[in-house]
């Protein structure tokens, strides 16, 4: 039996920061598949590189050539203009390298955000129960820029680059081997001091980019709960909360811009370095007749087409070791499981299906989110479902909303939510599932998208286990509106077509005017086209609850679960709204949940829950003489 994994993998705290100090690095060999998809521009990209190095090669030789014809007094000829047209034809393949260089790096930027977000987009809910979406958000916007770097900062380029350094090292050694002893001691002590500082600039650049997710986590915090945050005059201390966590980031940006600091003068010395010892031994050997004039300012022309690429080098293993560190906590969400990956694992613990008329079936059904991994138990828990948070039962009195989520600060917990629940929702009848706060009914309409799978016992679909079924098969049979009734940014029309993209604007309309809209499809000229703000911030929080339920009336499935979908209406809307719902759901079943009994009191059947039980099944009448919970409830609402 599969049980969630609602916790942070291990060596992650429970806001998801590695809890180590190396954390997810990644390899050059998981880079290489990200190159690899540019391979034939890439390929062109070294040819050019290729003829770019012979193209600077060639003018030391030919100014070697131009002062050795000038000393003996003979005509240049062609020689000049064709020292010309190499450094004419040098600076235009290095311009269309860079261009293609810039443009592949745009591309792996591009196929490493879409093989980002396709991977977060298909993770079980429970990761995203455990992680801050601006960190992940963060993952895909800043994490991903850094891979660009690989290839506009040097990789591809010295590979051209090591071309150009052998073969000024091969002619180096034919024009004096002495010089050039001199000049491989220096090289040979700045590539050491490089590498040396590689693994810290990968470190250092890690540790950046967390605290660069941790700085997007904050902002993201604040500004979905900004209404409440102002409203709390906590604007004050919320603004001193993010500042820290960007002077976070600061430290760490400066911490990777000192070692940076470190490395990128290297080649500047070596080159000043070398240049003073050949120009001093070099003048000597001249004097002696050991070597010419002719010789000496070629040596001199190749040292410096030798250092070019050495800092080409530097700059590219800074280059890769920053992406590293970044395509670590890339590869960390990419080397997550999908929801799916293990369905067909899954599918093969599944009951053989049965006979039966029921719609949804739960039989000791049992659910409870998996324990923090040791040492893990004295952080914070993220979860993003409110609903579903607030159904784990003995959580303490400490638990508040922040936001869209809720932190709970850890400790002693049972966070068992469902416990042997076993009931039956009939075809095209409705259920209603009513009791207190913390009950389970939420976790029962998540268990059965299927959001979550049970700890224990069957949950069936007509008698077939859910865990048999395909989940994009399962989820088209279902209209399901959440509690807090979110609304995408965007329009109207985005917000309503999202589970039935084929609908015309007429049916848009519509269903628009059964739950009482066309005030907002009318008070803007843009109609179906008018925005409705980020998390439907333009709308009231009655309209968005409507919009939501018009978005699942659209899609008309054969099974409707609504989760306290009328809590935030008035009289009239909640009438007009049920009614609604009702011509809508003839022939269809309803999955109810509601605080508010009078919503629910002619329910064919209402399953009243108490800490994760089934205390009563039946009608309202049936329950008030048996259930004494339902009795106590129905009381408090003046419906006995």
């Amino acid at each position: 039996m599969s049980t969630p994994r609602s916790t942070p993998p291990r060596g992650r705290r429970g806001f998801g920061k590695p809890a180590d100090d190396t954390g997810p690095r990644a390899t050059f060999s998981q880079l290489m598949p990200y190159l690899l998809e540019h391979r034939r521009v890439l390929g062109f990209v070294i040819v050019l590189s290729v003829l770019g190095a012979a193209a600077s090669l060639a003018q030391p030789l030919l100014v070697s050539n131009v002062i050795s014809v000038v000393e003996a007094g003979d005509s240049l000829q062609g020689l000049v203009w064709l020292l010309v047209g190499l450094v004419v034809a040098s600076g235009l393949i290095s311009g269309f390298q860079h261009y293609l260089l810039q443009r592949t790096g745009e591309g792996v930027v591009l196929s490493s955000r879409r093989r980002l977000v396709s991977r977060m987009l298909n993770l079980p809910i429970s990761e995203f129960d455990l992680r801050r979406t601006g960190d992940l958000v963060s993952r895909v916007g800043s994490d991903t820029t850094l891979l660009r770097a690989v290839l506009t900062q040097g990789l591809v380029e010295a590979i051209g680059g090591s071309l150009t350094f052998i073969g000024a090292l091969i002619a180096m050694l034919i024009i004096d081997p002495v010089l050039l002893g001199l000049t491989v001691l220096v090289i040979a002590i700045s590539v050491v001091t490089v590498v040396t500082l590689s693994r810290r600039i990968r470190v250092a650049s890690r540790k950046a980019q967390e605290k660069v997710g941790d700085l997007a986590a904050a902002v993201e915090r604040s500004i979905s709960a900004v209404r409440t945050i102002r409203a709390s005059n906590a604007a004050d201390r919320e603004i001193a909360a993010v500042h820290k966590d960007a002077e976070g980031a600061w430290r760490m940006g400066i911490s990777v811009a000192k070692i940076s600091a470190l490395v990128v003068p290297i080649a500047g010395i070596a080159l000043q370095v070398s240049f003073l010892v050949v120009l001093g031994v070099g003048g000597y050997r001249v004097a002696s007749g050991a070597l010419t004039v002719a010789d000496l300012v070629a040596f001199i022309l190749f040292l410096f087409l030798m250092i070019m690429p050495l800092g080409q080098a530097f700059g590219a293993i800074t280059a890769v070791n920053q992406a590293l560190g970044a395509l670590g906590r890339i590869q960390e969400i990419i080397g997550l499981p999908t929801e799916t990956e293990r369905d067909a694992e899954i599918a093969a613990t599944a009951e053989a299906p049965i006979e039966s008329d029921d719609a949804i079936s739960f039989d000791s059904v049992e659910f409870r989110y998996s324990e923090l991994p040791p040492g893990e138990s004295d952080e914070a828990i993220v979860v993003t479902d409110q609903s579903a948070m607030a159904e784990l039962v003995g959580v303490p009195a400490g638990a508040r909303a922040v936001g869209s989520t809720v932190s709970v600060e850890a400790g002693p917990r049972d966070r068992t939510v469902l416990r042997g629940v076993s009931f039956s929702a009939p075809k095209g009848k409705r259920t209603a599932l009513v009791g207190p706060s913390g009950a389970g009914k939420s976790t029962i309409l998540a268990l059965i998208e299927r959001f979550y799978d049970p700890s224990a016992g069957v949950i069936r679909l007509g008698g077939v286990d859910l865990r048999a079924l395909d989940r994009d098969a399962l989820r088209a049979q279902i209209g399901y509106v959440e509690q807090d009734a979110p609304v995408l940014a965007g329009t109207l029309r985005e917000n309503l077509v999202l589970g039935a993209p084929s609908a015309s604007d007429e049916d848009c309309i519509r269903v628009l005017r059964d739950v009482n809209l066309t005030e907002v499809l009318e008070r803007n000229p843009l109609g179906l086209g008018a925005p409705v703000g980020e998390d439907g911030v333009m709308l009231s929080g009655g309209e968005r609850q409507r919009l939501a339920i018009a978005r699942t009336l659209l899609a008309a499935p054969p099974i409707l679960l609504l989760d306290e979908s009328t809590s935030s209406l008035d009289g009239l809307n909640e009438q007009m709204l049920r009614e609604a719902i009702d011509a809508v759901a003839e022939n269809r079943t309803l999955i109810v949940i509601a605080h508010r009994l009078s919503t629910v009191v002619d329910s064919d059947q209402i399953v009243v829950l108490d800490h994760g039980l089934v205390v009563g099944v039946g009608t309202h009448s049936e329950l008030v003489a048996s259930t004494p919970l339902y009795k106590e409830l129905a009381k408090h609402q003046l419906l006995v």
